[in-house]
């Protein structure tokens, strides 16, 4: 026996064996114990480029062998191995990281880094071992093989190994708890998921477990579409084809590489959890990384990877620090310029991802000052605009049920071709017919009378119809304080309004106007106090193809309702406050006049034409409304029955005559 003594710890670490709990997963035993095989093979080829080792360096691997009988598991390495003095220096001293001071003196001497950074991943074998043992032979020539072993106590037993090959051994013989790493198809799960990049083959009973190649560490100038894509597919299997990525790469002032990916925008997505890997060195660190990467970026998906990430001692989390958001600011502004970069060399792609990718530049434009300037100037929305100068993109919008997005299947090819513009380029093209007004539209759906209407008078219409534009408007009325935001069913411009002078003639039978008599006639029907009727003649070439009626909520109302649904955070109801307006130039309500003058000239208020006119009132109304979706359950039980009492009417009428 070469010695027997006490392993040192610091008493700023805690040492491992006794704190269990400073690694949260058992599994990452084999992470750190292979990442120290990876250390020796990088430290050797060091050396040897140092000209300090002038013998056959041979082919680097990493072996891992299982023994069910004897209940071990050796992970075994051709490396730089150890000499005794370096065991106790290195083992023994637990909180000393031997990486380190080996980069220190080596510096600038290899472009390949050193994966150990803690000092303690040796001893996470301890979580799952009773026993470790080291058997190890340096590279240093008159070098003796050193054995070592320890049953978990600060005890130690280090003495003469048989070992011949240059290198280090680790020898887990395992508690009876932990046996399923004796299985080699556990072995295999954990050298995928945390191993698979490292840059040395690793082989268990000789087959090559790791992929080795890390697409992030290439240049991209090497790297095809289709490198990207099957990187993607690799890392997210069954998941639908990215958009674009970013490639990463900076060593000044940190060091960072990495591929980021934008992904299409599924409606369940949470967008608090990030699904980016998180790398130290090819080592799979974590699936999450929310403190490094912006808030807004969090959907993205890819490889992150750098030493100059603070990570606790067992690598699972992250110390906030200065760099940290040096990093974040990176990140943030590498997007921003691949965005750029992608709009200027290739708008139609751009324009094709917009629907995915919108999400992202609008949330970064709300939260990220820095962002926002960079990409103010690319954010595009769907117009009504025929003068279609660019690519464009088929048409998803968002239901008003939840947050659903679902397929519009379009009537006319223009439906699902809508172009795209920029907020100046339409400011400016409407600056004669409306200066500093936007008209805008958020369900395609529902408003696509009023959208209609603004068309065909030649209004041009933005659609502000994702998710995130409710608090894009008001975000975008801050950044144009000069520009008013009108949706299109808040009221109607006066160019959508014609002057109808019949229904201003006095009726000298009732002493009133046909507009009067319209008014009067809803109001008494429906019965609604904080109901606002308004008669207006829609302009229109066509008369019967303008709605018989809409309803108009006032923008300010609209949006003080919305607001206090989300403070109270309940679904915003329909507001009992809005505005009916009716369309006094449309037939149905001109023959609705002539049918209640002629219950009112035989006298008789309860005659069945005047029942009938008070049903077309309610129906004209209930239509209107469901325009806006603006029915409840029973409002929509009320509707069928008064519809179906409607056509029942009009069949006896039509019977008789």
């Amino acid at each position: 026996m070469l010695e027997q003594g006490t392993i040192s710890i610091h008493t700023e670490n805690i040492f491992p064996i006794i704190k269990k709990s400073l690694y949260s997963d058992h599994e990452i035993f084999l992470r750190e114990l292979v990442s120290n095989a990876v250390d020796a093979i990088q430290k050797l080829k060091m050396v040897s480029r140092a000209g300090e080792y002038t013998g056959d360096v041979g082919e680097p691997e990493i072996q891992i062998a299982i023994d069910k009988e004897q209940k071990t598991l050796s992970i075994s390495d051709n490396g730089i191995g150890m000499t005794a003095e370096e065991v106790k220096k290195y083992i023994n001293q637990v909180a000393f990281s031997s990486a380190e001071e080996f980069i220190h003196k080596y510096q600038g001497k290899s472009d390949q880094p050193i994966i150990g950074h803690f000092g303690l991943g040796f001893y996470s074998s301890f979580m799952v071992a009773q026993k470790v043992e080291i058997d190890t032979l340096s590279y240093q020539e008159g070098a003796t093989a050193v054995h070592w072993s320890c049953d978990g106590s600060p005890e130690f037993r280090l003495e003469d190994s048989p070992r011949t090959q240059r290198g280090t051994t680790i020898t887990l013989t395992l508690q009876e708890e932990e046996q399923e790493y004796l299985e080699p198809a556990r072995i295999k799960q954990l050298v995928k998921t945390y191993c698979d990049f490292m840059s040395v083959p690793i082989k268990l009973e000789d087959e090559v477990l790791n992929r080795q190649k890390a697409p992030w560490r290439e240049s991209p100038n090497s790297l095809t579409k289709e490198d990207y894509l099957e990187f993607y597919r690799y890392l997210y299997p069954f998941q639908e084809e990215p958009l674009i990525w970013v490639h990463l790469n900076t060593d000044y002032p940190f060091i960072l590489n990495g591929i980021l990916y934008f992904p299409k925008l599924k409606p369940d997505v949470d967008v608090t959890q990030g699904q980016i890997k998180l790398f130290c060195n090819q080592v799979f660190v974590s699936d999450h990384c929310e403190e490094i990467i912006p808030k807004f970026l969090l959907p993205m998906r890819g490889v992150i990877d750098s030493t100059d990430i603070p990570l606790n001692v067992s690598r699972s989390a992250l110390q906030m620090d200065r760099t940290v958001r040096r990093i974040a600011d990176y990140i943030s502004r590498k997007v921003g310029d691949r965005l750029k970069e992608l709009y200027r060399d290739n708008k139609e792609e751009y324009i094709k991802a917009w629907q995915d990718i919108g999400t992202f530049v609008k949330f970064g434009a709300l939260n990220d000052e820095k962002f926002k300037k960079q990409v103010e100037d690319i954010i595009i929305y769907r117009t009504t605009n025929e003068a279609k100068s660019g690519a464009t993109s088929n048409v998803e919008v968002q239901s008003q049920e939840g947050d659903v997005w679902q397929d519009v299947t379009p009537q006319e090819s223009e439906t699902a071709t809508l172009p795209y513009t920029t907020l100046k380029e339409y400011l400016e093209r409407n600056k004669q017919r409306h200066e500093n007004r936007v008209y805008y539209c958020t369900d395609q759906v529902t408003q696509a009378t009023y959208v209609e209407l603004h068309k065909n008078q030649g209004l041009e219409v933005l659609f502000l119809d994702s998710f995130i534009d409710t608090h894009f408007i008001t975000f975008l009325e801050r950044e144009y304080p000069d520009v008013k935001f009108s949706r299109v069913d808040s009221d109607l411009d006066e160019t959508l309004l014609d002057q109808d002078k019949a229904a201003e003639i006095v009726d000298p039978k009732t002493n009133k106007t046909r507009s009067e008599l319209i008014k009067e006639l809803f109001q008494q029907a429906l019965n609604k106090p904080k109901l606002n009727i308004r008669t207006e003649a829609l302009k229109s070439d066509d008369p019967q193809g303008t709605p018989p009626a809409m309803v108009l909520l006032p923008e300010f109302m609209r949006r003080l309702q919305e607001m206090n649904a989300f403070m109270q955070q309940q679904s915003a109801q329909f507001p009992e406050e809005h505005i009916l307006l009716v369309n006094t130039a449309h037939p149905l309500i001109q023959n609705l006049v002539s049918l209640n003058q002629g219950s009112i000239l035989q006298g008789d208020t309860s005659s069945p034409s005047a029942e009938l006119a008070n049903m077309i009132c309610h129906h004209v109304y209930d239509l209107a409304l469901m325009a806006q979706k603006g029915f409840d359950a029973e409002g929509m039980k009320a509707f069928v029955e008064r519809s179906n009492q409607v056509l029942t009417k009009l069949t006896e009428r039509a019977a008789k005559s």
